[in-house]
């Protein structure tokens, strides 16, 4: 059997196949969060008095009594049984980028031995996972195990349904038996009530009377991968560190810009319109998908929903993503950078703060130098990225996202605002001490009389900018695809708190003195801009100029690498920022510096345990089959006294050896265990482990460009990126 034997079957297969069918679309009336036990649902379940309680939790946050609960409960139960639910789970989110559920029973049983269903409020309430198994940065031990999860009521349960069932849905927090946080919605959740806090005071300062609870927003873009399953089941590092460590670059790539907003492949499409029915079902409003940049690369834009909802939905849509992939054949890979040479995958996540009162307080309307709450709110972003920068990248700090930074359309490892030429200008005006009208961005007039004139933007996109003003919203480019936004959207509302609260009581002191609110509202913004502006940059965020004047001459940090960025989780400033705001305490952010350097480290260890085994048993036995396939061709030939050019053997011979050298020498590095401290390990892991990586795959790649392709046994990155 030759060795690319499963590489002939996956294309046979793939060829071959044609698209699942799925029935016709329904129409989304009545699809529509059909699986969702939303405020809709619930007003129609409960009694007025529990659906009045339950409803004011949700808007507001308000407390809800036992007796509300064990109500909702019932009516939880009814609901969720009809819908052919036999089991229930408190879903909650580990400091893992994953989900996380333990699924229990409605069946309890008498003491006549028949069995009946039960779901009380104490249940709905609280659940008790172990406390230790999951990553918790030493707050629990294995012999103190005991966790609880509780029933998160501000986000509405759901049915997941399965092709082998369908299980109630509840999600929720998870905490130690001590009351610290281990997972990621505690923390939004404080986030968003410190934010909220620190705004509520300075819209009271701006003389705002009635202020609703402000809550931040989000719609995260997500970018994929889809790779043919059989492919994928002949790719070992695919299949367990979700990115290819070996693979020549195909001659076609990205480089013909075809694929980009292209008609997108009809198996593919068949599996979107499943995907997004799915997704409809579970209230989740996916807006737009179409095909990316790289080749078998894609994307799904839901609208924007309040941060904590859109926190689980986007959970729930890595989920379905990965589920709905297999069904129809494909592996969705979530990895920043599957694939080496073209562009690697994020997660855009639009940000915004707002209420019911003030609306949108990161919408500057049409006339941004009168709007003087967005001015305030936009300033604060501007100083919490100054002085947070570092604390910003340590949020989207993993293994995976370092391959994506910095390149392909990826922002850089420097955290820069970007705001457009409009908003660029005011605050330049502000700095010098004047408010001016700015100009909008005029028409849009292409000269035909067949094309609508329309309003042009003040400000261009700037694809290179880690954070940028798009419009009504900023959009923190830098999240990586595989990521949870929950960890990002922390970061985003603790430094608008904090910033919010710097700005209130210098406007509190200025309103005393200042002749109007506006000449208040300067004088603070003034100051602000001139110790923070240095975070504001519109040119190419890629050029090494910037590189150079953001470090030398503002004084912003280059971190490339995630073992650079988290030893910011311990800086003095940062350990303060989370304390006053009561988002996390001294011991629950050393949890987080734990949790999340032991998994950068063992994500590389992963990897490169897999390089090892995978150039020792696939690809060395590819290379000397064919040099010994070679030697006995040139035998044969000089027995008929034909000389054949020995170049192709020479080389495979000494990329082969140059290979197992690496190899070995990898090999010895991993045993190496004795480090000073965890940022020693990681600097390790980021500096030598990988360097030895890179030289083992140098030498495989070009192997693949030189052995026999009947030998060789992984599918290549032309098969796998344009095969669908």
């Amino acid at each position: 059997m030759s060795g690319n034997e499963s590489r002939l079957q996956a294309i046979h297969q793939i060829t071959n196949c044609s698209a699942t069918a799925v029935a016709q679309p329904e129409p989304l009336s009545e699809i529509w969060a059909s699986d969702v036990f939303n405020l809709a649902t619930m007003e129609q379940c409960l009694s007025k008095s529990a659906f009045k309680a339950i409803k004011k939790t949700v808007q507001t946050g308000a407390p809800l009594d036992a007796a509300t609960a064990e109500v909702v409960a019932a009516a939880m139960k009814e609901w969720a049984m009809g819908k052919g639910a036999k089991f229930f789970s408190h879903i909650f989110y580990p400091m893992t980028n994953v989900s996380a559920e333990k699924h229990d029973g409605f069946i309890v049983t008498n003491s006549d031995g028949n069995a009946i269903t039960e779901f009380s409020g104490s249940l709905l309430i609280k659940g008790e996972p172990d406390g230790s198994s999951f990553p918790n940065g030493s707050i629990r031990m294995t012999n103190a195990a005991r966790g609880y999860t509780a029933w998160d009521p501000t986000s509405p349960a759901y049915i997941m349904q399965t092709e082998n069932g369908a299980t109630l849905t509840i999600p929720s927090v998870f905490m130690s038996w001590t009351g610290e946080a281990l997972d990621k919605k505690i923390p939004l959740l404080r986030s968003n009530a410190a934010m909220n806090k620190a705004a509520q005071k300075v819209l009271s300062l701006m003389g705002e009377t009635e202020i609703a609870p402000l809550n931040s927003s989000c719609g995260a873009e997500q970018e994929y991968f889809l790779v043919d399953a059989n492919f994928a089941a002949a790719r070992p590092d695919l299949l367990l560190a979700g990115r290819t460590l070996f693979g020549a670059p195909s001659a076609k790539g990205q480089q013909f810009d075809d694929h980009y907003f292209g008609a997108i492949p009809q198996r593919v499409q068949v599996f979107m319109q499943d995907l997004e029915e799915q997704l409809y079902k579970l209230g989740i409003p996916a807006k737009t998908h179409h095909n990316e940049v790289a080749p078998g690369q894609f994307e799904i834009a839901p609208y924007f929903e309040a941060a904590n909802v859109a926190a689980d939905h986007q959970q729930l849509l890595m989920t379905v993503l990965k589920n709905s992939a297999k069904k129809h054949g494909f592996l969705c890979l979530l990895h920043e950078k599957p694939f080496a040479g073209i562009n690697g995958s994020g997660k855009h996540v639009n940000w915004s703060v707002g209420n019911a009162t003030q609306g949108n307080l990161l919408d500057p309307g049409d006339t941004p130098h009168d709007n003087l709450n967005f001015l305030l709110f936009c300033g604060a972003v501007i100083r919490g990225v100054h002085l947070f920068g570092p604390l910003l990248r340590a949020a989207i700090a993993t293994a995976s996202n370092d391959h994506r930074l910095g390149a392909n359309e990826a922002p850089p490892a420097i955290m820069s605002v970007y705001l457009g030429d409009q908003l660029e200008k005011l605050f330049k005006d502000i700095k010098d001490g004047k408010l001016t009208v700015t100009e909008a961005g005029g028409e849009m007039n292409l000269g035909l009389s067949q094309i609508l004139n329309f309003k042009r933007d003040p400000g261009d996109r700037n694809r290179t900018s880690p954070f940028a003003f798009t419009g009504n919203r900023f959009e923190f480019r830098a999240v990586g695809s595989g990521q949870s936004v929950s960890g990002p959207l922390v970061v985003m509302n603790t430094m608008l708190a904090d910033s919010l609260a710097w700005i209130a009581e210098k406007l509190e002191a200025e309103l005393v003195t200042a002749s109007c609110k506006a000449d208040a509202v300067i004088s603070v913004l003034k100051q602000l801009i001139t110790e923070h502006g240095n975070a504001v940059f519109g040119g190419d965020g890629y050029s090494s100029d910037w590189h150079t004047m953001a470090v030398e001459e503002r004084g912003l940090k280059n971190i490339p690498t995630t073992a650079d960025a988290l030893p910011a989780l311990r800086e003095e400033s940062v350990k303060k920022l989370f304390a006053t705001t009561g988002v996390l305490s001294p011991v629950e952010l050393e949890s987080r510096f734990e949790v999340y350097s032991e998994q950068y480290i063992l994500a590389i260890e992963l990897e490169a345990k897999l390089v090892v085994e995978m150039a020792k048993s696939m690809i060395y036995p590819a290379a000397v089959t064919y040099l010994s396939e070679l030697a006995a061709a040139g035998a044969n030939m000089a027995e008929l006294n034909i000389k054949l050019d020995h170049g192709v053997a020479e080389t495979v011979a000494a990329e082969t050896n140059a290979m197992m050298a690496a190899v070995t020498k990898l090999s010895a590095a991993l045993e190496t265990h004795d480090f000073d401290s965890t940022e020693a390990h990681m600097q390790y892991m980021a500096k030598d482990i990988r360097a030895l990586m890179d030289e083992v795959r140098l030498h495989a790649d070009a192997l693949e460009a030189e052995v026999a392709d009947e030998l060789w046994q992984l599918p290549k990155y032309r098969e796998m990126l344009f095969i669908k």
